[in-house]
């Protein structure tokens, strides 16, 4: 059995992919993760996730904070390398939505490690935006 945990998280108004990174690095979330820089512009349904180089952060931003993919889901990973986990941040159509999943090596519960530790994301994540917008969050763990 599989599980599915994400957290839904909702702006008051549209952010950019880089205002809500650079919101939670002060909680040491970082683009660089283990395997480099992975992204993703769904501008044709396929939700083709690319990597490149750390050295290519700039360019990443520029691209998934364009005018012309607002109109897109477009993603990102971050990792936290202090607690050597991390996900994907999925920004939807609009931008005032986005949605967390922790895809890189998940925090399982402690005593119960087939549950995510939702509170932990949510305590690394929810203060952070709150200066950029954030008015609301859904989050779920559930067995698929």
């Amino acid at each position: 059995m599989s599980r599915t945990a994400d957290i839904d998280l909702v702006f008051e108004r549209a952010v950019t992919v880089e205002a809500v990174v650079g919101a939670l690095a002060g909680e040491r979330w970082s683009l660089q993760e283990p395997l480099g820089v992975s992204y993703m512009v769904n501008n044709d349904g396929l939700f083709n996730w690319q990597s490149a180089p750390t050295d290519q952060v700039t360019q990443i931003l520029a691209l998934v904070d364009s005018p012309d993919n607002i109109h897109y889901h477009v993603g990102v990973c971050i990792y936290s390398s202090a607690a050597k986990t991390g996900g994907q941040l999925l920004f939807h159509a609009g931008r005032s939505r986005c949605s967390f999943t922790p895809t890189i090596d998940r925090r399982g519960l402690s005593g119960a490690s087939k549950l995510t530790d939702i509170a932990w994301y949510l305590n690394k994540l929810v203060r952070p935006l709150l200066a950029i917008g954030l008015t609301g969050y859904e989050a779920r763990d559930l067995a698929d």
